[in-house]
Formats: structure tokens, C-alpha cells, sequence
């Protein structure tokens, strides 16, 4: 053999020189590509708050001013209408003018506050706390039928949702990522200098406690948006480097994880089950939940197209993003083991997408990013045995996470649905009366959207569990 023999052939030299010309080329045009940011979906990783928007919301100018301002009556002049008695003239005459009041005001357009999202934000929530308000202060001996909200409501609420992309309702949102104020305006926005519950419904320190305890969970959660962003940024995933980094980056997932776990437990300290349960949670219905009414929005050709189910944490979309992140198979799409129980086969299989559509519409947008990542965390670790044990590890702690929510929730409603002892400070006949109808009721009991909810809240955790990677 001659030593020239050894050399490339020049039609090898010509391909080994194209391939390399196209992958610059196709390196250059990377490069290029603008990739979005999780600022892009109103996703605040910079000022630490996540889903919660930087500052809190400035209130509503003039002519909007007129909203705030029945707002800010209502908590006094308003009980819960199922429990007025019969000889509550007082309370029945004081709810009835403050409704009166809200059929009588104009009718706004919102194109002024389109341009900022902040007033729009503020704007969805004083409309929202204002059409439950107005429907749950209704006496139910008043009612025939359904409940027609007023015109002077409902147009400004479509128009303001339909630009938020979020369901014409009160949210988790407005309960929660736009419900509060700083204690002291000059200091940082951080969970010590936040003030939960700028809008009650019951004026509780339980209410305003579990509205905090919420917002914590999502702010220990910004923590967990910055690992995916750090995963999304990887150049690559397959080297031993890029595989330590994940290492880590799940271990830390994992930490943020059991603390998320750690504040859903102390709800318990800081939130009375009975006030929230007969004092708070009345007010977050929607439409139609459970045996009451249905609502009509005057002005509204086809109801059946509007999600109004009204807050729930199902609506948390930090959580969510948890889940797409790490494939966890809640529509039962896919094959895993062990197999899904009969229970889990009859729970609400769309509960998850469709607490999606009462998001800010951004919020959706960005959980379809995460949903898109080109290199699903799920299948690295399926393929990359040195990852595999990390990812189990973290998926496991979402699954404890979801048996203590399972705890609390059983605590909170299932324990006092079956309750016959009224809370203290509640007026006692009526809410006597109250609990009389809920035991008398038949059914299982459900979530704040009329979801069975024992079935849901197992048939999350169990697929959570199936998401572990065998061996």
C-alpha cells in the first residue's frame, strides 16, 4: 500500500468539506433565531415573582372609579344570601339597594385601559369580586330560576376578558396573583412586605391567611420556572456535563418541591377549616355549581360557550407547569404502569386543560412552551440512565406533595361538609340551617367547580406516580 492510499478520497474531502459548510451555515442561522423568554409570557423570573405581576394593581381613575367604589361597600353591607333568615329585613333591605345600585350604573367602555395590563388585570378583579358578590348575596327564597347578572357587569367584563384571554369569572388570579398590596411602598416587593387580600369577601383573617398561604406557594414556586429555564438553556444533553448540570438542577427542583409541600401544611395553622368552608368558599362559586342556580349574563347570546366555575387552585399555573414539565399523563393518554384504576378511569380527565382556560391567556401561552420544549425531560432521563434516578426522585416528591394536598383538602371540605356544629361568630340559625341542607344533600362531595373531588385529587396523585421510570 502506498502512503497516498491512506489520504481521503477527493470525493470524501468534497462531502467531509460541504458537511462542515452546512453546519455552520445552520449554526449561524440558530444563532439568529430569537428564541422567547419567560418575560414574554408575563412570566416575572427577574423580580422574583413568577405569575404574580411585579407591582401590585394601581387602583381604577375616574370613570371606572365608580366600580371600586361599590367594591369597597360591599363587605358591609353584604351577607351571604343563603344565610339570611326570613326576618333579616335589615340585611335583606341593604343587599337589595347595593344591587339596585349595581343595575343602575353605566355602561363603561374599556378601550382607555386596553393599553395597560395592570388596569386591566384591576379591572377583571373589581368586576369579577362584583358579580359574586352580587349573585351570592341573593336570599334563595328570592330566586326563580336563574340568576340574570346585570348588563352593567357583564359588558365590561366580556370586553376586559376577551383582551386577557382569562373566562369572564373570578379566577385564581384575582383571588390570589392580583389580590394584594405593599405594606410599605418604598421597601422590595417580597412575601414579607406583601399584603394578601386587598378584596375579601367575608373580612376574615382566615380568608385573607389562605389567600397568603396561596400566594406563597407560588412565589417558592419562582424558584422552580428558573430550573426549567435553566434546562431550556442547556446547549445540549447528552454530554457528562450537561448530564450533571440536570443532575443538579433536579436535585434543587426536588428541595423546592418538599417546600411547596412544607407551606401547603401550614395552611392548617393559619386557616380555620369552618370559616373557610361556610364563610369563605360560598362566595367562590360559579354558575350553576352544585344545586344552585344557573347564571344568565344579560347580553349574552350563548352561555354554554363560558367557563364560570369561578377559583380554584387547579387554576395554578405554576403547578401546571410543574406537571408539563415533567410529563405527567393526566389525560391517560399514554401507557403506564401500573395501570389506571377504575376510579382513576372515572375521574375528570379534562379538569386539568380546562382549569387552563380561566389563566391569563400569556400564562397559557407559556405552559405551551414548556409543553413544546424540544428536549422533554421525560425522555432524556428515560434514555439517560444517569439521570433516571434524579428524576424519580423529584417526581416522588411531587407525589407526597399531592398526598398532603389530598390531606388538607379532605380536612377543609370533605371533613366540614359533613359538619353539624356552626362555627363560632357565624349567625347560628342560619347557618344551622345551612349545614342541615349540606348533610341532607345526596352525592359525593366536590370542588369549588362541582368536580367529585376525592376522585380528582387521587386521580392526579396516582398519575403523578405512574410518571416514574422503571428500570
Amino acid at each position: 500500500m502506498y502512503p497516498i492510499d491512506l489520504l481521503p478520497s477527493p470525493f470524501n474531502l468534497f462531502n467531509d468539506a460541504l458537511w462542515v459548510l452546512q453546519s455552520l451555515h445552520a449554526s449561524r442561522r440558530v444563532s439568529r433565531e430569537v428564541h422567547p423568554v419567560p418575560a414574554d409570557f408575563d412570566v416575572n423570573l427577574h423580580t422574583n415573582t413568577g405569575f404574580l405581576p411585579p407591582q401590585p394593581l394601581p387602583k381604577l381613575q375616574e370613570p371606572f372609579d365608580v366600580w371600586e367604589d361599590v367594591l369597597s361597600q360591599a363587605p358591609h353591607v353584604l351577607k351571604l344570601g343563603e344565610d339570611l333568615l326570613e326576618d333579616d329585613a335589615r340585611e335583606r333591605t341593604e343587599g337589595e339597594l347595593w344591587r339596585q345600585r349595581i343595575r343602575s350604573l353605566p355602561i363603561l367602555t374599556t378601550e382607555t385601559l386596553h393599553q395597560d395590563p395592570q388596569l386591566l388585570r384591576r379591572a377583571h378583579k373589581v368586576l369579577a369580586f362584583l358579580v359574586h358578590f352580587y349573585v351570592h348575596s341573593i336570599p334563595p327564597d328570592t330566586i326563580e330560576g336563574s340568576i340574570l347578572v346585570p348588563r352593567s357587569l357583564v359588558s365590561p367584563l366580556m370586553t376586559v376578558s376577551h383582551v386577557l384571554r382569562i373566562a369572564p369569572v373570578l379566577t385564581f388570579a384575582d383571588t390570589v396573583l392580583w389580590n394584594w398590596e405593599l405594606v410599605d411602598p418604598k421597601q422590595p416587593v417580597t412575601i414579607e412586605n406583601m399584603r394578601f387580600g386587598q378584596e375579601l369577601f367575608s373580612g376574615s383573617e382566615a380568608e385573607r391567611n389562605f389567600y397568603l398561604g396561596s400566594a406563597r406557594a407560588e412565589l417558592i414556586g419562582v424558584q422552580m420556572l428558573q430550573i426549567f429555564n435553566d434546562y431550556h438553556n442547556l446547549p445540549n444533553v447528552t454530554d457528562l456535563t450537561s448530564i450533571s448540570k440536570i443532575n443538579r438542577l433536579l436535585a434543587r427542583l426536588t428541595t423546592v418541591i418538599q417546600e411547596i409541600d412544607a407551606s401547603v401544611q401550614s395552611m392548617r395553622q393559619i386557616v380555620d377549616p369552618h370559616i373557610f368552608y361556610w364563610e369563605v368558599r360560598p362566595w367562590f362559586k360559579g354558575s350553576a355549581s352544585g344545586e344552585a342556580a344557573a347564571w344568565i349574563y344579560e347580553g349574552v347570546d350563548d352561555m354554554s360557550k363560558l367557563d364560570l366555575s369561578g377559583p380554584s387552585a387547579g387554576q395554578s399555573s405554576v403547578m401546571h407547569a410543574l406537571d408539563l414539565f415533567f410529563d405527567i399523563d393526566h389525560k391517560l393518554r399514554q401507557r403506564r404502569s401500573p395501570a389506571p384504576s377504575d376510579a382513576n378511569k372515572r375521574a375528570d380527565h379534562g379538569f386539568m386543560e380546562r382549569m387552563r382556560r380561566y389563566m391569563p391567556g400569556k400564562h397559557r401561552d407559556y405552559l405551551e412552551y414548556i409543553a413544546e420544549y424540544s428536549r422533554p425531560l421525560r425522555e432524556v432521563a428515560q434514555d439517560t440512565p444517569a439521570i433516571r434516578e434524579a428524576y424519580n426522585t423529584a417526581v416522588t416528591t411531587l407525589k407526597k406533595l399531592r398526598d398532603a394536598h389530598m390531606r388538607v383538602a379532605c380536612l377543609y371540605i370533605v371533613t366540614m361538609s359533613r359538619s353539624t356544629t356552626p362555627p363560632v361568630g357565624c349567625p347560628m340559625f342560619a347557618m344551622a340551617e345551612r349545614m342541615k341542607r349540606e348533610a341532607a344533600r345526596s352525592g359525593p362531595v366536590t370542588g369549588t367547580g362541582g368536580n367529585e373531588l376525592s376522585l380528582l385529587l387521587k386521580a392526579g396523585r396516582d398519575a403523578t406516580a405512574r410518571a416514574v421510570l422503571k428500570n
